[in-house]
């Protein structure tokens, strides 16, 4: 029975009418404390859970947030999401997550996307590297639709909202921290070349040896999948060239390849960092317990989710003002502007160079010593 009931039989046996129970349930303030407590008793005492999408679109705007997310597992999601539902959680609407637990990222998951769209259920969408379904999102973001896309690996569509890191900013600090240590034969494991994020992290390995006149040598720089598995391949590729020629350190262009190599590294006998300095890309929760515990560049997804919650929020406040111009839709960290739509938003983030054991700086760096598993951001 509690599954049939509905806002107007709990208005009944409440006492109350239907629109007095949907302002309880939407937790608008201009209810009476008595009443409210008794309708929420009665709620109680029936079992009754509302339909929050129903409530939300007979209102004309559902109060449900969507998020799109490659799979929980994933190292970067948690801080993200963490970041993400703090925002949310301080506001009217609720968070729903949509987890695509592919093995091939690589699938363009439209048919999933379209159906969540179909079904009305939520009033905006966030999208967490999205890959080749980016391009059918662009196609769906509007004002009466926001969509944003968080830290995709392509190059965002022009019309669309996007949030990511500065990649070359990134890779170049941690280069030249590497030739500030002395280092000249510096070899860099890339990330897939499909994926802008790996020219961009490349282009910031170059811009480093430049400036230090440094010349490029095409046999330290090799292709990887952003996995251990390629990051130990490469790193054997260049232990394995004449000793004049082998590297003195790597820059892995993810966290998970610095694995690779420095479990390579460990195979042959050479000593991290003493006969070979490693740093990686992306602060993995990991990545300060490896031994030695791993120099990386710090992608910040706690504060790109709150920045990526807050943006959201914006743009679906600006297109509820829109369609209904008397609500305040103002909460805390939200400043709705009808304005947020044109031209859309593009945010870079600044990444932190994050110095640990692996580059060896605590032998090089005698005026500011880390220890393991310190921070010293740029």
């Amino acid at each position: 029975m509690a599954e049939k009931l509905t806002i107007r039989d709990i208005a009944r046996l409440a006492g109350v009418s239907k629109a007095t129970v949907s302002r309880v349930l939407n937790q608008k303030p201009d209810v009476d404390p008595a009443t409210r407590e008794r309708i929420l008793r009665v709620m109680e005492e029936q079992g009754f859970v509302p339909n929050i999408a129903a409530s939300g679109l007979a209102g004309g705007r559902s109060r449900l947030l969507g998020a799109l997310i490659p799979s929980l597992t994933w190292p970067l999601i948690p801080e993200l999401m963490r970041g993400v539902g703090e925002v949310v959680g301080a506001t009217p609407y609720e968070l729903i997550l949509y987890s695509i637990n592919d093995v091939n990222h690589e699938k363009d998951r439209s048919d999933i996307i379209s159906r969540i769209v179909r079904t009305r259920l939520v009033s905006g969408l966030l999208a967490v590297f999205p890959g080749p379904s980016a391009k059918y999102l662009a196609a769906l973001h509007s004002r009466s639709f926001p969509v944003l896309l968080i830290d995709d690996q392509g190059i965002p569509p022009e019309n669309t909202p996007w949030i990511s890191v500065d990649n070359r900013v990134g890779a170049y600090e941690a280069t030249r921290h590497l030739i500030r240590l002395g280092h000249r034969r510096i070899a860099h494991i890339q990330g897939p070349l499909k994926y802008q994020v790996s020219h961009d992290r490349y282009r910031g390995y170059c811009d480093a040896l430049e400036e230090a006149g440094i010349p490029l040598d095409p046999a330290l720089v090799l292709e990887g999948d952003f996995m251990p598995q390629t990051g130990r391949a490469c790193a054997n590729a260049f232990f394995d060239l004449p000793p004049e020629r082998r590297p003195t350190a790597i820059f892995a262009g993810s966290d998970y390849m610095a694995y690779g190599a420095i479990a390579a590294a460990e195979q042959r006998g050479l000593r991290v960092p003493d006969d070979v300095a490693v740093v990686g890309f992306d602060d993995n929760p990991s990545s300060a317990h490896m031994e030695p515990p791993l120099t990386t560049v710090r992608q910040p997804f706690y504060e790109m989710g709150r920045r990526a919650a807050e943006m959201l929020l914006a743009f679906v406040e600006a297109s509820r003002m829109m369609h209904h111009p008397s609500q305040n839709g103002q909460f805390a960290g939200v400043t709705p502007s009808t304005a947020v739509f044109d031209p859309p938003v593009r945010v870079k983030m600044p990444t932190s160079l994050i110095i640990r054991a692996s580059c060896g700086a605590s032998r090089h760096l005698h005026s500011s010593p880390e220890q393991g598993g310190g921070d010293r951001s740029r």
